[in-house]
């Protein structure tokens, strides 16, 4: 029996995998918010934890280093930049989250015997997300800014202080060779790098 934790926030998607995934009878699952996903992962102790990368908690770029188990991404080819955030918290398994659920299950189980499982649907934004010159922290900064957040809550989000949410603002727009804060955006949205 393998013990799954499934991470999201859109409750439609999110209560219809989970009950898709219950069916399985070699699978024991639970799901979860992010807002309560490290705790529920400490508490449960699963094995493999499918973690939907579309999150819309407000983090910017979903906490996986926080979940501590083997991970199992659910992504687009859309959104690279966190296709690569995934490879950076050292996942194992990428499915595209508009798959068929059969694309998950298989990634779960090579998964679960330490395998690595990458769906053929995101071979293009893996090559998109190794394109982009934006660390971790410049793309969570970046993403709340897209999102509208002023610098005094994106500071406070992040734990950062508000020079250095700044200064990341214009390190990121010196690299991305971008006029101003809303072009940076607007590039890198462009780009699939949020």
């Amino acid at each position: 029996m393998t013990r799954v934790l499934l991470v999201h926030d859109s409750c439609p998607m999110g209560s219809a995998l989970a009950e898709r995934l219950t069916r399985e009878p070699d699978l024991e699952v639970e799901h979860t918010p992010w807002c309560g996903a490290p705790g529920r992962a400490g508490a449960l102790h699963p094995q493999i934890c499918v973690a939907d990368l579309e999150c819309e908690e407000g983090y910017g770029v979903p906490p996986l280093g926080e979940l501590h188990c083997s991970l199992v991404v659910l992504g687009t080819i859309s959104r690279p930049g966190l296709l690569r955030r995934a490879m950076e918290a050292q996942a194992l398994g990428y499915v595209d989250r508009t798959g068929p659920a059969e694309r998950l299950l298989a990634g779960i189980r090579h998964a679960a015997r330490g395998e690595r499982f990458v769906d053929d649907a995101l071979g293009f934004g893996f090559l998109k997300a190794s394109q982009n010159p934006l660390t971790r922290r410049e793309s969570s900064v970046l993403t709340l800014a897209a999102e509208g957040a002023p610098v005094s809550e994106t500071a406070r989000r992040l734990h950062l202080s508000k020079g250095t949410v700044r200064n990341y603002m214009a390190a990121i727009t010196r690299k991305i060779g971008a006029r101003n804060r809303i072009d940076a955006i607007r590039i890198s949205q462009g780009e699939g790098w949020l």
